[in-house]
């Protein structure tokens, strides 16, 4: 039996962890980051990112912003 923090809030199916690939249009560059730690509806696909994982993917965002690339597709990794 699941408990109701492992059901979707959006359509009933049964989240577990897993990974998803992050796409973001931020003004002059397009960013991909695959691998991304998630918990993911089995039944309809959504995700959901932890804090932790939210604010690391903020750090990557920036550091691309700074490259000044049109497109970049990278990896989830620990940004110090």
């Amino acid at each position: 039996m699941s408990s109701t923090k492992n059901i979707c809030p959006l359509c009933g199916g049964l989240k577990k962890q897993g990974t998803a690939t992050f796409t973001v249009d931020m003004e002059d560059t397009l960013m991909v980051i695959r691998k991304v730690p998630a918990t993911l509806c089995s039944l309809c696909g959504n995700e959901w990112l932890s804090d932790e994982v939210a604010a690391n993917v903020e750090s990557i965002m920036e550091e691309t912003k700074n490259i000044h690339r049109q497109v970049e597709v990278t990896k989830y990794r620990k940004v110090t």
